[in-house]
């Protein structure tokens, strides 16, 4: 590799572990590293990690990456990861409990406090969304009323990935489309809601400093650089949300393009001009537009300035087509695999003439 050419490097905080890219000025994958880590499942329906698990695999991932490409060559750094989870620290920045992730279900009772305090529809009006046990708002209720002792340590809350950014560049930090998921953010404006904060009796010192996903939100700190084996000062981007950045990375940019992604759970993503919700400077729904259409998606920033996207979610959405294949469709199946075909593509086919 030519050692003028720059490299930048893409960070994901999934759930099973960090993953790490390293690509050119033209997207080429130059290197590529993961680590996994953990889920803890202390009861049913709880999902549970410890963030400096996310830490440790990302220094990991970070010197297996300069240990294939120079590192005096990264010239950025871009992070994403999973969405919604709740990361608790005190005033010295340290860890108070295990994070409470996307997928964790222990929050019924605090989503209808919520909706209580803040009402239905002002909510879906400033959030974009309804109250969730996925969302991150509920977590921090939890916390309130089942941990208390944890609750009076709070004092910074933050996003899975932003806590490796912490960790990286010492700030503390999101971007708006990951903040989407929160319920703390008005996603017309682009802005923490005082108005929420205000009726869930939070403070809003609590929340970490909103950019935009293209914008330089710190640093790799003189520590980070001794963990991690980067140099220090590289700028490290806000980046964004999984979904809005898994759009950027496919073109979804403009409001006449539409993404299908079918995994263990099956999204569908569409960018907007508008909030679904809520008219801004002018931007909002087509007039036409059924609004009864809108009322069972999401509505978040999109990682691009200026934008929003629209998302339907199904959380079984590969988990049912497993399903279907191997209780209805297991001869199928077996028979497809015998002569070295993919057994869904017998399924789609079948589909097809319906």
């Amino acid at each position: 590799m030519p050692s003028a050419e720059p490299v930048f490097l893409g960070v994901d905080v999934g759930t099973s572990g960090v993953r790490v890219l390293a690509v050119d000025a033209s997207g080429q994958i130059l290197a590529r590293a993961m680590k996994e880590y953990p889920l803890h499942m202390p009861r049913p329906g709880w999902t549970e990690q410890d963030p400096r698990d996310w830490w440790e695999a990302a220094v990991a991932c970070f010197r297996s990456i300069t240990a294939q490409v120079p590192k005096d060559r990264v010239y950025g750094i871009g992070l994403t990861g999973q969405m919604h989870g709740a990361v608790f620290l005190d005033q010295d920045g340290e860890v108070i409990r295990p994070a409470l992730l996307w997928n964790d279900q222990r929050t019924v009772a605090e989503c209808r406090e919520i909706e209580e305090r803040v009402g239905t529809s002002q909510l879906r009006q400033i959030a974009g969304n309804p109250a969730l046990t996925g969302f991150t708002a509920p977590k921090v209720l939890w916390l309130r009323r089942h941990e208390p002792h944890n609750f009076n340590r709070l004092v910074h809350l933050l996003l899975p990935k932003d806590y490796v950014r912490f960790r990286l560049t010492g700030e503390l930090a999101t971007d708006v489309s990951d903040a989407s998921g929160t319920l703390f953010l008005d996603v017309a404006s682009r802005k923490w809601s005082d108005a929420i904060m205000e009726a869930l009796d939070l403070d809003p010192s609590i929340l970490p400093r909103l950019y935009e996903g293209s914008e330089v939100a710190g640093q790799v700190s003189p520590k980070a650089a001794a963990e991690t084996g980067l140099p220090a000062g590289i700028p490290v981007v806000a980046g964004g949300g999984d979904q809005a950045v898994g759009a950027i990375g496919m073109g979804v940019v403009r409001p006449d393009l539409v993404f299908v992604s079918v995994g263990t759970s099956g999204v569908v993503f569409a960018a907007t001009p508008w909030p679904a919700h809520s008219k801004v400077r002018g931007a909002s729904p087509p007039e036409g537009l059924d609004p009864s259409t809108l009322s069972t998606v999401h509505s978040f920033c999109h990682a691009v300035p200026e934008m929003w996207h629209l998302m339907g979610v199904m959380l079984s959405a590969g988990g049912s087509l497993r399903w279907l294949r191997d209780s209805l469709y297991s001869r199928e199946a077996e028979e497809a695999r015998a002569v070295g075909e993919e057994p869904y593509d017998r399924i789609t086919a079948e589909a097809a003439t319906v």
